[in-house]
């Protein structure tokens, strides 16, 4: 039977790298759903990084109300989920906040092949950083 996670065990879950899945409200539809890397700090905010023109990067404003979950897909299964408002929508540098990104999910030398794959890409300035601030949490650990 699945039991709800400690607050300190939530938070460093959510400190752990793991994709995740971030749902976007869209007026009229359901929710846009879509996989994203990110990064959070126990106690913090979390923020995750896209392009300006993606589909969930038009969709976003500061204000917009987000739902993130993070899961282990093996067993025993777990997941935390954070529902909260955008604080803070600024374009990203690429070589900071996605080299950081980048290295969290691929390590040093995967980090730095994907940044050099993608400089052309991602340098050309519609990159954006998004801050969520974590208001609501739920979690499963089914250990």
């Amino acid at each position: 039977m699945a039991k709800p996670m400690s607050k300190a065990a939530r938070e460093a879950f959510l400190c752990e790298a793991r994709p995740a899945i971030l749902s976007v409200p869209q007026l009229g539809k359901g929710p846009l759903s879509s996989p994203v890397w990110y990064d959070y700090e126990a106690g913090g905010s979390l923020w995750i990084l896209m392009q300006n023109d993606s589909r969930k990067g038009k969709l976003l404003e500061v204000g917009s109300r987000v739902s993130l979950c993070a899961q282990k897909e093996t067993r025993p299964y777990q997941y935390v989920s954070v529902e909260g408002p955008v604080s803070e929508i600024k374009h990203y540098d690429l070589d900071i906040d996605l080299r950081a990104m980048a290295v969290r999910y691929l390590g040093e030398a995967g980090g730095a092949e994907f940044i050099e794959a993608m400089r052309a890409t991602y340098g050309q300035g519609h990159g954006i950083k998004v801050t969520i601030t974590p208001e609501s949490w739920l979690s499963a650990d089914y250990n």
